[in-house]
């Protein structure tokens, strides 16, 4: 253990006064800046002027790199058919895929192609036709047409006389039918009348006789019931008068009875008389009416046949500038039928529109034709690059650069130059695997098109995504 020893009243330990001790502090604190600022100039370079600091070279860039696809010069084109031949199907299917096509050349019949052919062969006929009947127009009629439209009106006017005289005599007889029906049925009506009257006299004046009779059976029957009951007369005689009363009482019911069914069926009989005879007047007037009316619709259609066969007549006895452009109008129609029946026809056989070559059949033989068409068509002899630019890029690209392409798919690399630069900033749809390379997902399609012998290489390619590098 050390032990310090402190040894007082020493001189050298005397104290220092304050005013000594902060001046000491304050130029220590001085060497020590001046100290470190010779320390910091020592490691610190001195800056140069700036005429003397040299310039730094920025490599200039030579080319722009874009990922892009081949195609055929024209893009693909998906051939169809006609709008107006939705759901048709293919009849014949004339070419396989990778078939080397004209333009205009046919690539497929459709089965609607008899019919249309039908109705074009149609078409033709009625052209003929019309042709005809203008020719006849022109010509005129000849008299022995004349001669025989005169008869028919002849013809007519004499019918429609037998026929209005036919009808006259109908509507006679119909009428005298009638009035001898109306008589008859008020005679009859008359006699049933007459015999209920008869009748009801008869039988009330047999009433009135019957009780005549029973009054006096009743003052004898009373006179000899005093006579009974005094023991003058035999108990027969009285039963005897008795009877008679009741008889003529039962017979005057019955004839009162006569009386209401006589009345009753004599009233019967009247109204249905009456209801004949209404019945017979209604049914007679709607039978002449309707003859009136058959009259007056002969006497018409009389009237109007003549008329038209009379405005035949004149039709057919003069040649007139109307009926001569009318029948040219009708040619006219015919013909504008004929070429729409022709261009109907004309879309039964599905073309090429250009020259190419088949890329994908769709459809085949016996098949409705799909959403996607018949087949795909293109231009392989000229072959395009549709490159990708970034939109950062595409203010460093020209018409007339040149271009290299390159892919692991293609026998060799490939050269063209830009041929056109899109006008719009789409998506990037070519995408690289290397995610790094995809810094930018907005691009301006540019097109290169390819030399002759670059084309050959990549006839095969179509849709191939390749890299092209374009010189600027």
């Amino acid at each position: 253990m050390l032990h310090h020893t402190i040894v007082k009243d020493s001189p050298f330990l005397k104290p220092i006064p304050r005013p000594v001790v902060i001046l000491g502090m304050v130029a220590s604190l001085g060497i020590l800046g001046i100290t470190g600022s010779r320390v910091l100039n020592l490691q610190l370079p001195q800056s140069e002027p700036a005429s003397q600091v040299s310039e730094v070279a920025i490599p200039q860039v030579k080319t722009v790199t874009a990922l892009g696809r081949l195609e055929p010069a024209g893009e693909v084109i998906k051939l169809s058919a006609p709008a107006s031949s939705q759901g048709s199907r293919v009849e014949k299917l004339l070419v396989n895929e990778g078939d080397k096509v004209k333009s205009g050349q046919v690539i497929a019949i459709l089965d609607n192609r008899d019919r249309l052919q039908a109705a074009y062969e149609k078409s033709k006929e009625a052209v003929q036709v019309a042709q005809a009947n203008l020719a006849k127009v022109q010509a005129g009629a000849k008299e022995g047409e004349i001669e025989a439209q005169k008869a028919e009106i002849g013809r007519i006017q004499a019918q429609s006389l037998g026929e209005e005289r036919a009808q006259r005599e109908t509507l006679a007889r119909l009428e005298a039918q009638w009035e001898g029906d109306k008589t008859a049925q008020q005679a009859a009506l008359a006699r049933l009348e007459a015999q209920w009257e008869g009748d009801k006299r008869a039988q009330q004046a047999t009433i009135k006789r019957l009780e005549a009779e029973l009054n006096n059976a009743k003052s004898e029957f009373h006179r000899y019931e005093q006579l009974y009951k005094e023991g003058a007369i035999a108990q027969s005689v009285f039963d005897s008068k008795r009877l008679s009363v009741d008889t003529l009482t039962e017979q005057i019911a019955e004839a009162k009875a006569i009386l209401a069914r006589t009345d009753a069926t004599g009233s019967k009989q009247i109204n249905e008389a009456k209801a004949n005879l209404e019945r017979i007047t209604a049914t007679g007037s709607k039978q002449i009416n309707e003859a009136k009316a058959v009259l007056a619709r002969i006497q018409a259609t009389g009237s109007q046949q003549v008329s038209s066969a009379q405005a035949t007549l004149n039709k057919i006895s003069e040649v007139r500038p109307v009926d001569v452009a009318a029948a040219q109008a009708e040619i006219r129609q015919a013909i504008a039928a004929e070429k729409e029946a022709k261009a109907n026809l004309d879309q039964a056989y599905v073309k090429s529109p250009q020259d190419g070559v088949i890329f994908k059949i769709h459809t085949r033989d016996g098949e409705t034709v799909s959403n996607e068409g018949i087949a795909e068509i293109g231009q392989v002899s000229q072959m395009m690059v549709v490159a990708e630019v970034y939109q950062s890029d595409v203010r460093k690209i020209e018409l007339g650069q040149k271009v290299r392409v390159e892919s692991s798919s293609l026998p060799g690399e490939l050269s063209g130059k830009v041929d056109r630069i899109g006008w719009q900033i789409e998506r990037q749809n070519v995408i690289n695997s290397d995610p790094s390379e995809n810094i930018d997902s907005r691009v301006v399609e540019v097109h290169v098109r390819l030399d002759e012998e670059s084309s050959q290489k990549a006839a095969k390619f179509t849709n191939l995504q390749v890299k092209a590098t374009i010189e600027l």
